[in-house]
């Protein structure tokens, strides 16, 4: 499994990845999930790759190959970074399918998923997730940020953090601290950690920075986030009059016994006021002696 993340904000695009691959607990391995293609002052594009390892190297080769013999479509000549998605999502597909048809065992999984994102001339910058089935979605206005591969660990602090007016260094702070959060609880996860940090508008090759398990900073940043988070929930109010065990099972004996009480009154109410009416109801319907 892996993570990867792509923000965006007012004026960057962010991406983070980690490159730890897996075939089981005997095989784990080493790749870069970031990849990265452009023409300076006209596009620039990053991509990003979650899933089956063969599949994602296929599209990487076939967009480089595309490009490289100047095929029909490529991402020199897209206009739009949607088209460029559409694109990557149909070699994707190809990819998978024939992976799929070479006979591999059962449970085997061609699948991939990938994020791209970057700009072409003056159109909008953005990113967009291109599903295994080709097809891909843009980030909404009200959380700006995608996620690929083990997603579900970091998510919490972007949703808390991120917004389109997030500065990059925060942005980039967010998706390690995303990103060790990920690494904490899910060990097919790892370092290196590889950021992106595209200035929306420019054009240029965005600034590149990748983390080794060993660095630093991604110490600190780990060990600092680990101690804020206790510190922070140990200053967390106090359950209001919450009580012991042994006061729980009182109050739910007496609370049970007072229960009962209860139904028992009702149940003889009940029966009283049935009787009453039956009384009455035998009066009335009691044939009466003809006077004669």
């Amino acid at each position: 499994m892996t993570y990867c993340i792509a923000i965006k904000t007012n004026n960057r695009l962010v991406f983070a990845s980690d490159s730890r691959t897996n075939a089981g607990p005997d095989h784990v391995s080493t790749y870069s999930k970031m990849f990265k293609w452009g023409v300076p002052g006209e596009r620039q594009f990053i991509l990003v790759s979650a899933g089956n390892l063969a599949t994602t190297q296929a599209v990487v080769e076939t967009i480089e190959r595309d490009m490289k013999e100047s095929a029909a479509d490529n991402l020199l000549n897209f206009k739009y970074i949607s088209s460029a998605a559409d694109y990557i999502g149909r070699i994707s597909l190809e990819a998978q399918n024939k992976n799929a048809n070479l006979g591999m065992r059962a449970g085997f999984n061609a699948e991939s998923t990938f994020i791209l994102g970057g700009q072409i001339g003056s159109e909008p910058a953005n990113i967009y997730m291109i599903y295994p089935q080709g097809n891909h979605i843009t980030c909404p206005e009200t959380t700006p940020f995608l996620q690929i591969g083990e997603i579900k660990y970091g998510k919490p602090l972007l949703d808390r953090v991120i917004t389109d007016k997030t500065s990059e260094r925060d942005a980039v702070r967010a998706a390690m601290v995303s990103m060790d959060s990920t690494m904490r609880s899910n060990s097919t996860v790892g370092p290196p950690i590889e950021i992106e940090s595209y200035h929306i508008n420019s054009l240029q090759p965005g600034k590149y920075k990748i983390f080794e398990a060993t660095d630093p900073y991604l110490q600190l940043l780990s060990s600092s986030w680990a101690e804020k988070l206790l510190e922070a929930f140990l200053k967390l109010p106090e359950l209001p009059d919450f009580p012991d065990d042994g006061q729980a099972v009182t109050m739910s004996k007496a609370k049970l016994q007072s229960q009962m009480q209860s139904q028992m009154q009702t149940q003889s109410q009940d029966h009283q006021s049935q009787s009453q009416s039956q009384t009455q109801l035998d009066s009335q319907t009691q044939p009466q002696t003809e006077l004669k």
